[in-house]
């Protein structure tokens, strides 16, 4: 079993050789905010829309991230707060009003819409909460109104989605009903598998948080079970729990070992039989570890390094040492939730160097001392990285990437594998 400590500031040659040490930092972040969240979001509820109360640097990350050409009609925009509000020459719940009724007016199939705060001075001075109580007396039944925070100064990008699906928990119906409850943002082609695979299992009462419309939401009450299938849920995790709700223990269902204790723990949980379950899993398993193979041969030995993005990196770490064969530099993340990620702390080879938070230009120091054959870290690094000679993957596509399951293991590994056959052709 590792045992895990936490340190504040070791030298770049304190890295630990025996148990794991957490280093924790707290300087300067490289990191998307919450905001991001709305791009992969607004795909899985298909009928909701997300008004950004911001600036126009709201509007102009948002539309970089999503890709989105100027004749499209997605379900995001951002109502910005000008010169006007900021001398306090406009009412601004009165704005925000005016420019919510034009909205509904405009796209009537909108069932669930998201007020989504942000940084400027005068979006943390408006209370949205308020406003969503407010407008959802005008426009009941037809309309649900919700708010949270994808402010950059509260959240990173992956918590973006943790606030906006916390704020979704105490809306969520009633039931006494015994069920499984899903617990994050999954492409819908995931979601099928995950469904046919817990109906194989016998587990047939399963919903999935956030579902695909919002009339579609999910029942909680005390006999609900729930499995995180995302690691940066801690206030959704926490909200659920609130209503009764009971997490299931788990290793997160990325690659072929994570997927299979992840479907193992929820069969466990139900009483299911255990025979019946390896038999279940034993296809899905044997064509998943298939799809590893191409890509373990570019990656077996390699030396790979996490800069903290997306609370995604233990569990990659774990899938990336067992099953593929890379050697763990160091792996950052911007939050270790010790409960959450108990299972996949016990997973990872002893003496892993973990880091909490961040200060980039002493971890900077430290990739450049340890040259990692492939670096994971954020978009606003990975340029300046490959001009000083690394090979990097951008975290953010392992997020808006269909990576958990069986079927998606082999694409996962690829994900990986592709960077370094690209910095090989091009040495070539």
């Amino acid at each position: 079993m590792n045992q895990i400590s936490a340190i504040e500031a070791p030298s770049a040659g304190d890295m630990p050789t025996g148990d794991m040490t957490v280093l924790r930092q707290r300087g300067q972040r490289e990191v998307f905010c919450g905001l991001t969240g709305i791009v992969w979001l607004h795909r899985r509820i298909q009928d909701a829309f997300f008004l950004v109360v911001g600036s126009r640097t709201c509007a102009h990350l948002l539309q970089s991230a999503a890709g989105v050409m100027i004749f499209a009609e997605p379900r995001f925009a951002t109502a910005i707060i000008d010169e006007r509000d900021l001398a306090g020459l406009a009412d601004a719940n009165e704005e925000l009003d005016r420019v919510v009724t034009r909205l509904i007016e405009r796209r009537p199939d909108i069932k669930m819409l998201f007020l989504v705060g942000s940084c400027p001075s005068e979006v943390i001075k408006l209370d949205l909460s308020r406003a969503a109580l407010r407008l959802n007396a005008r426009f009941a039944p037809s309309l649900r109104v919700l708010s949270y925070s994808g402010s950059g100064i509260e959240t990173t990008f992956t918590e973006g989605e943790d606030a906006c699906l916390a704020a979704l928990v105490p809306e969520l119906p009633d039931t006494t009903d015994a069920g499984l409850m899903v617990v994050g943002t999954l492409a819908e082609i995931v979601e099928d598998q995950f469904t046919r695979l817990f109906a194989e299992l016998g587990i047939k009462n399963v919903g999935f948080l956030p579902a695909r419309r919002a009339a579609e939401m999910p029942p909680v009450g005390p006999n609900t079970k729930f499995l995180l299938a995302q690691p940066f849920l801690a206030e959704t995790a926490a909200a659920l729990i609130r209503r009764g709700a009971k997490r299931i223990a788990a290793p997160f269902p990325l690659g072929v070992e994570g997927t299979a204790k992840w479907f193992e723990a929820a069969a466990k949980s139900f009483g299911l039989n255990a025979e019946h379950c390896a038999k279940t899993l034993e296809m899905p398993v044997a064509r998943a570890k298939a799809g590893l193979a191409k890509s373990r041969v570019t990656l077996a030995g390699r030396k790979i390094m996490f800069f903290p993005d997306s609370q995604l990196e233990i569990p990659l770490a774990r899938f990336l040492s067992r099953e593929l064969g890379l050697t763990l530099v160091e792996v950052g993340s911007p939050f270790i939730h010790r409960e959450h990620l108990a299972e996949e702390l016990l997973l990872l080879p002893s003496g892993t160097f973990l880091s909490e938070g961040q200060d980039v230009e002493k971890q900077l120091d430290r990739c450049r001392e340890a040259a990692p054959d492939l670096v994971v870290c954020g978009m606003g690094l990975a340029n300046p990285l490959e001009a000083e000679g690394f090979t990097t993957k951008w975290s953010i596509e392992l997020v808006f990437s269909p990576i958990q399951g069986f079927e998606q293991a082999g694409d996962l590994a690829e994900l990986f594998a592709r960077p370094l056959r690209r910095r090989a052709l091009l040495k070539v």
